[in-house]
């Protein structure tokens, strides 16, 4: 690739299985642009838009993406609580009850509008300096400060033991957090199963490439590079 076209915006469909360090190395190898961001992480279990920043002339406008409002499609799993509030954690509980959809629609009314949500521990949130994550991994369990977040949530699809949901947020969401409160309000635990972001800003999963084509030798991200921008 010319280095004149090595920098600019890319929208990937990340894969799960990967995580967004992983795209970030695979970028920095095709375009050999060090100075590699994204707008936004997802855990390796997700999937979706991803707002890859490449060259110090987009990392330094971050910020702007960082800050777009998300939109995700997750399942929720009913009756199995874990350590991470999702699918790749350990199991603390499990429950044989078996929420009504009219219980569903009264839990999910409690999560509309503006709400105050507190990060979980096992996130790239800094406390103090430190990586809540890294504490987490070392048993360590601190307090953390609600933060207030904006949620629009629809229900898609209500068969037990699973829930789908299409949620619009604001920057600072958790949707593990999401899960594992939902899970609490209606008293059976869950955890967060499946997730796919389907936009961030006004990027959506049809302007993405697929990360599949990545590791193709014979494919050219040149004409997929865009230096302008909403």
């Amino acid at each position: 690739m010319n280095r004149e076209y090595n920098q600019g915006l890319l929208l990937i469909d990340k894969a799960a299985g990967f995580t967004s360090f992983q795209i970030v190395s695979l970028l920095r190898r095709i375009t050999r642009e060090k100075t590699i961001g994204h707008a936004g992480t997802l855990d390796p279990f997700a999937t979706g838009v991803m707002v890859m920043l490449i060259g110090r002339e987009f990392t330094k406008r971050s910020n702007e993406f960082l800050s777009s409002d998300k939109q995700y499609h997750a399942t929720v799993h009913l009756g199995v609580e874990t350590s991470t509030y999702d699918i790749d954690g350990q199991i603390l509980g499990t429950s044989p009850q078996i929420p009504s959809l009219a219980q569903i629609e009264m839990a999910l009314a409690e999560f509309q509008g503006a709400i105050f949500q507190t990060p979980p521990m096992y996130s790239a949130k800094k406390v103090a300096g430190q990586k809540l994550y890294d504490l987490a991994r070392r048993g360590i369990t601190i307090e953390r400060a609600p933060v207030q977040v904006t949620l629009s949530v629809q229900l898609l699809d209500y068969t037990y033991p699973h829930l789908t949901l299409l949620i619009d947020c604001s920057k600072g969401t958790y949707i593990r957090s999401l899960a594992h409160d939902l899970g609490k309000n209606l008293g059976c635990g869950a955890h967060l199963s499946a997730l796919i972001r389907t936009k961030s800003g006004s990027f959506s999963l049809d302007d993405c490439v697929s990360q599949h084509l990545l590791t193709e030798p014979a494919f050219d991200i040149t004409p997929f590079m865009r230096v302008t921008f909403p």
